[in-house]
């Protein structure tokens, strides 16, 4: 509230709201879900509807003075089931605002831009819900005179927060088949919504296209693998957006990764060879055993998505139980490379060194001799790609990451924007 020496140089705060601002705190109504309205709406001058105003008390009446800065500031003093994904705006009819600040309870900031006069202040539209704000700035009118302008509101509880987990890891230099993975906590019914709060900045021109595999997952990958050294960022902006029923962003965050040098691995089952090329030029041809019949390898473009010098491989985890003829237990597996999530792995594996290079007799992994296997552990990274033919046994989608095995017209048609 403004005091007496406020009015006394003629600048006030009206707390009039121009917008609807709808919503009903802890449930998981529609009230949360609708756009919001405009200033032509008939409950913009209702005095019932939450968030507005329009019997302002006579401390935020606005001076008679014509020298007065006339200040709105929208949601309302007070106001409560504020959207998180709209906009906070402080105008002045008449003077010039400045050091405007929106915070919460917990020192939280949020942005905001001033128009080219700095009669208006807009935030960005990432309120967290849940949360009470404090806005504070300073108004200036034409009669040089300046107040201190403050106003606090609360935004709507959500019935449940979305919160983002993401691969790769932050710092982290992956391979150039590397997929961008968004995991959500809590389902998107709002997908386009959502995906228009994800941005990929990279270091050089690269096209690329979002892509949902589900309502808790939604992967990004370029046309083609990523060009070697590229600098990426990701901002997955997603504080405040309504990702539907009554699901709210929470918090926003930003993940940088580099990409690596360029290793691709192509093997041919047929033949029994495994090719790797560093940075378009052949670097070693190694003999190896895929699977034998009943565990066919599958053919198509896998990706590295683990990496262990020593890994337990325990036939049970794919099935196969003790007593059966096909049942194995190694405890010291070496160099193993996953490359499906249903258990293929390139490795090591001297067991089988009179196969290599001659037939299949693994289930269904790449073994090769433990130099061969030392030496192609120390050149890959997590995302490089491994492209397998030789097998009419295709890669079944998202069985590890799979993203490359679709065309890129139907990669980009996963895209809610598309």
């Amino acid at each position: 509230m403004l005091s007496s020496t406020v009015r006394k140089h003629g600048l006030a705060v009206a707390g009039i709201c121009a917008m609807l601002l709808v919503g009903t705190a802890c449930s998981d109504t529609k009230a949360a879900d609708p756009a919001p309205s405009t200033g032509n709406s008939p409950s913009a001058t209702n005095p019932s509807t939450p968030g507005s105003s329009s019997t302002p008390d006579p401390s935020t009446t606005p001076t008679d003075d014509p020298a007065a800065a006339n200040v709105k500031v929208v949601p309302a003093k007070g106001a409560t089931s504020v959207r998180p994904d709209q906009p906070v705006t402080v105008t002045s009819d008449g003077g010039e605002l400045s050091d405007v600040t929106l915070k919460d309870s917990n020192g939280g900031t949020v942005d905001g831009v001033f128009n080219a006069e700095k009669s208006q202040w807009t935030s960005k539209p990432e309120l967290k819900p849940g949360a009470k704000y404090t806005l504070t700035a300073t108004a200036k009118g034409t009669d040089g005179n300046s107040v201190p302008i403050k106003s606090d509101f609360r935004t709507l509880s959500a019935a449940r927060n979305l919160k983002a987990s993401v691969a790769p890891l932050n710092g982290e230099t992956v391979g150039v088949a590397m997929p961008i993975q968004v995991f959500w906590n809590n389902p998107v019914k709002d997908r386009a919504a959502v995906e228009k709060r994800l941005t990929v900045k990279t270091s050089v021109p690269v096209e690329g296209s979002w892509h949902w595999v589900s309502s808790k997952q939604v992967n990004y990958r370029p046309k083609t693998y990523w060009p070697a050294g590229t600098k990426v960022s990701v901002l997955i902006d997603t504080q405040g957006v309504n990702a539907g029923t009554n699901i709210w962003g929470s918090a926003s965050r930003k993940i940088d990764f580099a990409i690596g040098r360029s290793v691709i691995t192509k093997i041919d089952v047929k033949k029994h060879t495994m090719t790797v090329a560093i940075n378009g030029k052949l670097a070693r041809t190694i003999p190896i055993t895929a699977g034998k019949s009943g565990f066919t390898t599958r053919s198509g473009t896998k990706v590295i998505m683990e990496k262990y010098p020593v890994k337990r491989m325990d036939a049970r985890t794919v099935g196969i139980k003790p007593g059966d003829p096909e049942y194995y237990d190694i405890h010291d597996v070496k160099w193993a490379q996953r490359v499906t999530s249903s258990g293929e792995f390139i490795h090591g594996a001297p067991w089988s060194s009179g196969s290599q290079g001659t037939e299949n007799v693994s289930h269904g992994c790449i073994g090769m001799s433990l130099p061969n296997g030392q030496w192609y552990f120390s050149q890959t990274l997590r995302g490089d790609p491994v492209v397998v033919v030789g097998t009419a046994r295709t890669m079944e989608p998202n069985n590890g990451w799979t993203d490359w095995n679709e065309s890129w017209a139907k990669y980009k048609a996963g895209s809610a924007l598309a």
